[in-house]
C-alpha cells in the first residue's frame, strides 16, 4: 500500500509539471543554498516529487515498481516508508553537505530515496532478477545496482540538467544501513546466498 500511494502521489506531481504546470518544478528544486537561508523546507520532499523529463519519470518509477512492492510485502508499508525517507533525507543531507553554498545548484529526482529501496531490496533478494527492454535477458539485482551506481558516478562527473546523480550513494548507503539497523539477520541471509 505504501509502495502504491508514494508511486501514484510521485507520478500525479511529476506529470502535472511537466506537462500542465512547469512552476510546479521550479518552486520544488532542492537549491541547497537556500534551504536554511529562506526556509525552503519543503523542497527536501518536494524535490522528490519532481523529474526533470518524462524518461527521467518513467526510469525512476520503474526501478520503483521492481523493487519497492516486493519489499514492502517482506519489511512492511511502515518500514517500507520509514526507508523511503531515510533515504530521502540521507540524499538530501550529503547533498546539502557539498552544495551549501553553492547559490545557483538546484536538483530535483527521487533517486535517492529509490536507491534505498533497491540496495535494501538487494539485501532481502539478493538473486533476484530484472527485465529491462530491450536487453533480452533478466539483469542478476546485484549487477543492475552496480551499473546505476557507475553511471551516477559518470554522469555526477558530467552533469546535464538538474538531476541529483550525486544523491544515488547516500541513498544506496542508507538502503544498506536500514537493512543492517532493522534487520541485521537479513544480511546474513544474504551473506549466505552469495557464499
Amino acid at each position: 500500500m505504501a509502495a502504491g500511494i508514494i508511486l501514484a502521489l510521485t507520478l500525479l506531481v511529476s506529470l502535472t509539471g511537466l506537462w500542465i504546470a512547469p512552476r510546479l518544478i521550479e518552486r520544488n528544486l532542492f537549491r541547497p543554498y537556500w534551504f536554511l537561508r529562506q526556509r525552503q523546507y519543503w523542497t527536501a520532499i518536494g524535490s522528490a516529487l519532481v523529474h526533470a523529463s518524462l524518461a527521467h519519470l518513467l526510469f525512476n518509477c520503474l526501478t520503483f515498481w521492481f523493487f519497492a512492492f516486493p519489499l514492502e510485502r517482506v519489511i512492511g508499508a511502515a518500514r517500507l516508508t520509514a526507508l523511503y525517507v531515510l533515504g530521502l533525507a540521507a540524499s538530501d543531507a550529503g547533498t546539502w553537505f557539498r552544495h551549501r553554498n553553492e547559490p545557483e545548484y538546484a536538483c530535483l529526482g527521487a533517486s535517492g530515496a529509490i536507491l534505498a529501496v533497491l540496495f535494501a531490496s538487494i539485501v532481502y533478494f539478493p538473486r533476484q532478477s530484472i527485465l529491462i527492454l530491450p536487453i533480452p535477458v533478466p539483469i542478476p539485482a546485484p549487477l543492475f545496482a552496480v551499473c546505476y551506481l557507475l553511471y551516477s558516478y559518470y554522469a555526477g562527473r558530467h552533469p546535464r540538467g538538474r538531476i541529483n546523480h550525486e544523491a544515488h550513494f547516500a541513498g544506496a548507503l542508507a538502503g544498506l544501513a536500514f537493512v543492517a539497523l532493522t534487520d541485521p539477520q537479513a544480511w546474513q541471509r544474504a551473506l549466505h546466498a552469495f557464499g
